[in-house]
């Protein structure tokens, strides 16, 4: 069947390892000191582990794929004990995959294992964690009515898209870069007013784009090359986000020159959680 599975570019896997705890389905082992996807039958292609890859080698690919067997998969899972029971249990509710969940808690009824969640509500919305692929509502935020007015664009540039930008565009020349998720633009209202101000831009989606590689070598000749002055990384709150953080840093490491990298996270609801000078 035709599903969304993990990647794994063994070119950019160095073995770190990182991976391989944040799968609690138990889908990736170190072998020959490269992360391996030991079976199709337990990647559930959600992709916890991609936001734990430091060298940004793990990718989400649709194909022909075992379908995900989440029967076996807690075959595997409960010989890792209660914590690994729990982990996996609130990863299905997380990502709102009720269906397995319900699976999983009938496989430990059959076998007379303790399910360690009873006695919890199961409501996605009660766990933290990785909310990207958790479906959520908004519809109760309350929203200010009069938005009277038009507010100013500070684009400067186009394309903006990593993919598509040249890294020795003009614009990039001596500016600030604005390293921006995808996502970004339509969590945080002012954007535009907060964060693009007087800056270049490139956006990108660390967890479904393709080739991190051109994106790490356009972002070391934007250093290099076009002699930028900072990086403001912006990211969403989710795990898989932290590898646009991942690839600045990396960027900045391979460089000739050192440049200031500021991180800003913002929340699936719009505001800011946190910022931070990373470099």
């Amino acid at each position: 069947m035709l599903r969304k599975i993990v990647k794994i570019d063994e070119e950019k896997c160095d073995g770190c390892g990182d991976c391989v705890p944040n799968c609690h389905e138990g889908a990736l082992q170190i072998i020959d000191d490269k992360a391996r996807l030991i079976s199709d039958l337990f990647c559930d292609g959600l992709g916890a582990c991609i936001g734990h890859c430091p060298q940004g080698a793990i990718t989400i690919e649709e194909r022909e794929a075992e379908p995900y067997d989440e029967t076996k998969v807690m075959e595997y899972i409960v010989k890792g004990g209660r914590n690994v029971i729990i982990a996996h249990l609130k990863h299905l509710i997380e990502h709102n995959e009720m269906d397995y969940y319900k699976e999983a808690v009938q496989y430990l009824k059959d076998n007379d294992i303790e399910n360690p969640l009873n006695g919890e509500s199961v409501q996605p919305q009660q766990f933290s964690g990785c909310p990207g692929s958790k479906a959520m509502s908004f519809e109760n935020k309350e929203v200010v009515s009069d938005e009277s007015g038009k507010r100013e664009s500070h684009l400067t540039q186009w394309p903006i898209q990593l993919h598509l930008v040249s890294p020795f565009a003009q614009y990039y020349k001596n500016s600030n870069l604005l390293l921006a998720a995808d996502c970004v633009g339509f969590a945080y209202a002012d954007f535009h007013k907060d964060f693009m101000k007087e800056k270049s831009i490139a956006i990108a989606c660390p967890k479904l784009d393709t080739n991190k590689q051109v994106y790490l070598d356009k972002l070391t000749a934007m250093i290099n090359e076009s002699n930028i002055q900072s990086i403001t990384v912006l990211i969403m709150q989710v795990p898989c986000c932290g590898g646009l953080l991942q690839l600045a840093q990396l960027a900045n490491d391979s460089a000739n020159r050192k440049v200031p990298i500021n991180s800003v996270v913002i929340g699936v609801n719009g505001e800011v959680l946190e910022k931070t000078l990373v470099a």
